[in-house]
């Protein structure tokens, strides 16, 4: 029975590790991206960025004999998923290039209560009022950080909010994607969504592509590959420990996110996302609780 319980505590550490692992790649994805954005257009960037991610997981799938190809890819919750991941990917890029690294990330951290209520709405999943309220102080919490109706409000900011429903709607539509398809193909065709998404703003922005320097290169490679590790950490984080374990770390992204913003980009901590943060974090965190207690 020891043996039972220290081996279970110990796959839920090796998972919260993961998961650390995982957010600090998320964020270093984002800060390489941010400092490419900067001589490189956003559209270009998205389109290289998603191939070069969509050919490491093919490699991925080839040397797992996994099969890309499958007529399950086309699905109808397939082209739903890939309709919010064009979404979330355009509308975050756009956000950590033209607003502090540091809100988008810390916007992004209100996903998971997004998606506990579209799970309600979309699936009938149960959720007591108590976790309803947990929804809406963190969705305050984005508020307080957006801060519409002030002088303090940009529009720019709307954009990590959109960006965050996006998010949000292709986790949900993961939810009902076919068990079949595995972790590489899921990648693959996320990664192609990516593509899409940059073919599609270049096209409405009309900004010719340009030719990356040595340091822009450099930034897009090492976003592409701290990407894919990041999705791998993910992944072998998820199929590691509990989900109720491993999960509340995924917002130490939000430390890691704002380290970064404040450290490389030099950006300021207003009080304001200081408390939009913690709100956020907090419902987060009890609605995660809150599962565990109710079945």
């Amino acid at each position: 029975m020891t043996q039972s319980i220290n081996t279970h505590a110990e796959a839920n550490l090796t998972g919260s590790i993961w998961m650390v692992a995982a957010m600090a790649a998320f964020a270093v994805e984002d800060a390489f991206i941010k400092a490419a954005s900067v001589t490189v257009p956003v559209g270009q960037i998205l389109i290289i960025f998603g191939l070069g991610g969509a050919c490491l997981f093919a490699c991925l799938a080839r040397i797992r004999n996994d099969p890309l190809f499958v007529a399950e890819a086309v699905s109808g919750t397939m082209r739903v998923r890939a309709v919010f991941e064009v979404i979330g990917r355009l509308f975050y890029v756009l956000a950590i290039s033209l607003t502090p690294l540091s809100a988008a990330t810390v916007i992004l951290q209100a996903t998971p209560l997004v998606v506990v209520a579209g799970a309600a709405v979309v699936f009938g999943e149960k959720v007591g009022w108590r976790r309803w309220m947990a929804v809406v102080v963190g969705l305050t919490g984005v508020m307080v950080i957006v801060q519409p109706g002030t002088d303090s409000f940009s529009l720019l900011s709307v954009l990590a909010v959109i960006g965050m429903i996006g998010f949000a709607g292709r986790d949900l539509a993961s939810r009902a994607a076919p068990a079949s398809l595995n972790t590489a193909a899921l990648g693959f065709y996320g990664f192609l969504s990516v593509v899409v998404a940059g073919v599609l703003f270049s096209a409405w922005q009309a900004v010719p592509f340009v030719t990356p320097g040595r340091m822009a290169s450099l930034f897009l490679v090492a976003s592409v590959v701290s990407g894919v590790a990041a999705y791998a950490c993910l992944m072998r984080a998820m199929r590691t420990g509990e989900v109720s374990s491993v999960t509340p770390f995924r917002y130490t992204r939000l430390l890691f996110g704002i380290a970064i913003g404040v450290a490389v980009f030099g950006e300021r901590l207003e009080f304001s996302m200081l408390l939009g943060s913690g709100l956020i974090v907090l419902s987060g965190l009890f609605i995660l609780w809150r599962g565990r207690q109710v079945p």
